[in-house]
């Protein structure tokens, strides 16, 4: 029997909760840790409609990237979140967050972001310490990829990541030494910089943002807040098939990116 303690227990092993910024709500979040779990449901964020998919699916867990709650003070009809949360106990299905400590973690986001960017002799661009298994951790990653324009560079990262459409500022190089940060890490682009990258892939950039990379002569790529962080849901299903090959596991079919094109 396969238990929500046994999945927290196998999350130690390769992104440690004490891993995660002291401001952030990892963990398990809703639910109770000696629950039998016999299906999981995988997504980025726990929005209504993948609590509707697990009650539907008959799933006991749903993991996700991005926190339920952080200072919720009540739990109540009267908003979504207290909607969701009394969905969920009242369902009796439990909610594991994973966040920084995931973004942070070897195998984690930005790993996953950086071989779907096509990255090679991947590294990190900043360490920030060493966790409880005495592997290194941090948020963005650098590498290489084969000298190119940026346009062909940018086509690239679109159609990889399933992105509807990516922002571009061109800081005047061709592409080769690339960094990557998931999500709303804007605030790395002068580390990449000056780490000797010309290209920065991420998500989230303000218009200011994209003014200071043009002064810096650094090529910027938006690929969108959703889409740089999606790619690890698939490195958590394999992870959890490999440790508990009796569980069935799947990636929301519900959950996508609010956020459309015209």
């Amino acid at each position: 029997m396969t238990t929500v303690q046994d999945i927290l227990d196998l999350i130690q092993t390769f992104a440690p909760l004490e891993t995660a910024e002291e401001w952030d709500n990892v963990g398990l979040l809703v639910g109770r840790r000696d629950q039998e779990v016999k299906r999981v449901l995988v997504a980025l964020d726990p929005f209504p409609a993948v609590i509707e998919e697990a009650e539907k699916t008959g799933a006991e867990l749903i993991l996700v990237h991005h926190p339920l709650m952080f200072d919720t003070k009540r739990v109540t009809e009267d908003d979504v979140l207290g909607r969701s949360i009394r969905r969920l106990v009242l369902a009796d299905i439990s909610e594991i967050s994973l966040h920084t400590n995931l973004d942070r973690a070897q195998g984690g986001v930005n790993d996953c972001l950086a071989k779907a960017a096509g990255l090679e002799k991947i590294g990190f661009l900043e360490v920030d310490g060493v966790d409880c298994n005495g592997r290194e951790y941090g948020y963005c990653r650098v590498g290489e990829v084969p000298e190119q324009d940026l346009d062909t560079y940018a086509a690239f990262v679109k159609k990889s990541l399933g992105c509807q459409a990516v922002r571009v500022v061109s800081g005047g190089k061709p592409v080769h030494r690339v960094a990557v940060g998931s999500g709303s890490s804007a605030k790395f682009a002068l580390a990449a910089a000056e780490a000797g990258c010309d290209t920065y892939v991420t998500g989230d950039e303000k218009y200011s943002n994209f003014q200071e990379a043009v002064e810096i002569g650094l090529n910027v790529i938006d690929a969108g807040h959703f889409y740089t962080e999606n790619v690890v849901c698939r490195a958590l299903k394999e992870r959890l098939n490999t440790a508990f090959p009796e569980l069935d596991v799947e990636i929301s079919r519900t959950h996508a990116d609010m956020i459309r094109f015209l």
